[in-house]
């Protein structure tokens, strides 16, 4: 063999760096896009995604944007996961959110196709100068977001350096036209990407490749074929262990992907054609220069018309899909204690926006079991049975671990790069976590210990305690429920009626204290013990609207600093306007 058509170890090494090298550009490169995007796109996602409830065709348009700015479909995929178990989206929703998903990935082929890579530098040191000269943040987010483009296609110049020499070594050029095989092209696609866990990184070998003219179209859809299916083994592996709806829409996402496939594999030609004829062709270029130019592009909009052809035949089998789905892997009856987090899922702890929406939702949880605690107490102190004062106690058991997972996951989170108004609601959500938590040990502590004390004395609270008592309980867990409500919903208003039923707690409360005075001459065993009880009982009570009030100042406060920031926004611009008419 010449020394025109062979590789030496020295080249094979030097290819080898530059290849690996500028593939870890290109990771971090999209990885700094990805989380420039979650910080400027943050708030829209969430917009969008608490429309998802409405039917099928929202999802498939909510699912490209979200994976379109995530770069994830595995995390859309836990996201599909967390609104089915809320019972916010049913299954044939969530596929349209899936199919989705698959349309959002093909932006990042369609971005490295772009023939831009010489102005990577430029772009990076644009991004550089922006993010260092801005003053507000989501300026600087912009910065980094050039500067990780301009990261990924310095990466992509790198491996299209590095594989330059192949083009003359005949082993890998035979290599390449074996890919042309669709079955060995798409297994050996499905097989990289699964252990590379991207099918970004995949479209963008196939596309360094075909750069360099080493490969033709059909050989480069046939491993985007592979990449779709590769890149499923993700979302397979987030939902182990995971309940039933997790592997549920994992099945969805493969079955998908598989069914698109099998679909297209036998007209890889004729899908060839019609993007060489939507695609424009260099008409001055021949041979392998021809092929190298037009090519990549060509693979992008392949993989982007595969996906958006697919999401429209599948779209309406929807339904079709989710009931075989649920046929193959039928979901169990809840068997696990509630107290076991429901929302909480590390994988979102990368898109802070996402982790405290998860966060909310968790805190609901943690506030229904509290309020359950709540609103058993009372007849469980005034009449229960040991057994029943013991199963209220143990109630708190649940509330400690959920409290513990929810803690332990903000601490989580506040390693992340967080800005200002996030740091801000992972510190509120920590207060409220606190307060709800605090409600539990009121009742676990005081509220049992007057259970036992009751038991102990045998005594018996009158009809007439009773009904007053039961007012003032009514109320108290009315605005625990409320309070909790508000932090679901985040909603202010519910949260300002909570602050405003102080008077009315207090008046509640001072006619009951009234009623036990007058009773202090009842003729009754033990009387002056039942009224130090029922008295404590009262000011427990207070002591629950107290919190509850706490969570719901929060809110209000919260809401308040919200409106504060549009205001200075909005005359900050002003400002602005003024200064540019000015000059």
């Amino acid at each position: 063999m010449t020394p025109s058509n062979s590789i030496s170890l020295l080249e094979f090494g030097q290819i080898t760096v530059g290849l690996c090298g500028g593939l870890a550009f290109f990771l971090f490169g999209l990885e700094q896009m990805t989380e420039s995007l979650k910080q400027v796109a943050g708030k829209s996602m969430k917009r969008m995604l608490a429309k998802l409830t409405s039917n099928r065709w929202n999802g498939l348009v909510v699912g490209a944007f979200v994976t379109a700015v995530l770069q994830s479909s595995s995390v859309t995929t836990v996201l599909v996961v967390g609104f089915i178990s809320a019972g916010l989206m049913t299954m044939p929703q969530s596929i349209g959110v899936i199919m989705g998903a698959n349309i959002g990935s093909t932006i990042t082929a369609q971005i490295i196709a772009f023939k831009i890579t010489r102005s990577a530098l430029v772009l990076f040191a644009i991004g550089f100068v922006l993010q260092l000269i801005s003053q507000r943040r989501y300026s600087r987010q912009y910065g980094l977001l050039l500067m990780g483009l301009g990261m990924m296609f310095y990466g992509m110049e790198l491996m299209k350096i590095a594989t330059s020499p192949l083009q003359a070594y005949p082993p890998f050029i035979s290599l390449m036209q074996q890919v042309e095989n669709p079955l060995l092209g798409i297994t050996i696609a499905t097989v990289f990407t699964a252990l590379v866990q991207s099918s970004a990184v995949t479209t963008g070998l196939v596309i360094v490749l075909a750069s360099q003219g080493l490969l033709n179209l059909e050989a480069g859809i046939a491993l985007v074929f592979g990449a779709n299916i590769g890149t499923c083994i993700t979302a397979m592996l987030a939902a182990i262990g995971k309940p039933s709806e997790a592997v549920q829409a994992a099945i969805a996402h493969v079955l998908f992907n598989i069914l698109g496939v099998l679909l297209w594999v036998g007209f890889i030609n004729q899908l060839a054609d019609t993007v060489r004829w939507l695609t424009p062709a260099s008409s001055s270029l021949e041979g392998m220069s021809k092929l190298a130019v037009e090519t990549p592009r060509q693979i992008a909009n392949a993989h982007t018309l595969f996906n958006v052809a697919n999401a429209f035949i599948f779209i309406g089998f929807a339904p079709l899909l989710a009931k075989l789905v649920e046929h193959l892997l039928p979901a169990k009856s809840p068997t696990v204690r509630q107290s076991k987090p429901k929302y909480l899922d590390k994988m979102l702890l990368t898109t802070p926006t996402l982790a405290l929406d998860r966060v909310r939702l968790e805190l609901g949880q943690l506030g229904n079991i509290v309020l359950k605690m709540l609103r058993g107490c009372l007849p469980v102190v005034e009449g229960g049975t040991s057994d029943e004062v013991a199963a209220l106690r143990a109630m708190d058991d649940e509330v400690d671990r959920l409290y513990g997972a929810i803690v332990t996951y903000l601490g989580q989170l506040s390693l992340e790069t967080l800005v200002t108004q996030q740091f801000e609601l992972l510190s509120m959500y920590l207060k409220i976590a606190n307060y709800i938590e605090n409600i539990g040990d009121t009742i676990e502590t005081n509220m049992v210990e007057i259970g036992n004390d009751r038991l102990h004395h045998e005594l018996q609270f009158s009809d007439a305690t009773q009904t007053v008592l039961k007012s003032l309980h009514e109320e108290v867990c009315f605005a625990v429920d409320q309070a909790i409500k508000s932090v679901v919903s985040s909603d202010p208003q519910l949260a300002a009626q909570v602050v405003a039923m102080k008077p009315q707690i207090n008046e509640l409360a001072s006619q009951a204290h009234t009623h036990l005075a007058m009773r202090l001459t009842a003729d009754q065993p033990n009387r002056l013990v039942a009224f130090g009880l029922e008295s404590d009982f009262i000011e427990y009570l207070k002591r629950v609207y107290y919190f509850a009030k706490r969570i719901a100042k929060l809110m209000t406060e919260m809401d308040l600093e919200i409106q504060g920031d549009r205001i200075k926004n909005v005359v900050d611009n002003s400002t602005t306007e003024g200064s540019t008419i000015n000059n």
